[in-house]
C-alpha cells in the first residue's frame, strides 16, 4: 500500500481521478501533465510538495508555482485542473 504522505502517491491518486473525467494524464518523475482531449489544452506540470506556509502539508502546485490544492482535497484539484483546462481552451 502506498503511503499517502509521500507526493507521488498523491499525484497519482490525483491522475485516477482525472483519468475518471476522461481527461489524458501523463506522471513522471517530474510531475503530472493533464491533457483535455477534446479541446488540446493542456494543464502544465502539476507537482506535489510540502507548502511551508501551511504547516508543511503536502500540497498540489500548478506549473507557475501557485498553490491549486491541499494533496488530501483531490476533487478540490480536480476541480482547480479542470478550471485551468477551460482558460487554456478558451484562449
Amino acid at each position: 500500500m502506498h503511503d499517502r504522505r509521500v507526493p507521488e502517491a498523491r499525484l497519482a491518486a490525483l491522475a485516477a481521478h482525472l483519468k475518471a473525467h476522461r481527461l489524458d494524464v501523463e506522471l513522471n518523475g517530474r510531475g503530472l501533465l493533464v491533457r483535455d482531449p477534446g479541446t488540446s489544452a493542456e494543464s502544465g506540470l502539476i507537482t506535489c510538495r510540502r507548502r511551508t506556509d501551511d504547516g508543511g502539508d503536502l500540497w498540489f502546485f500548478t506549473a507557475d508555482g501557485e498553490p491549486l490544492a491541499p494533496a488530501d482535497r483531490v476533487t478540490d484539484a480536480v476541480v482547480g485542473v479542470k478550471a485551468r483546462l477551460a482558460q487554456g481552451a478558451a484562449r
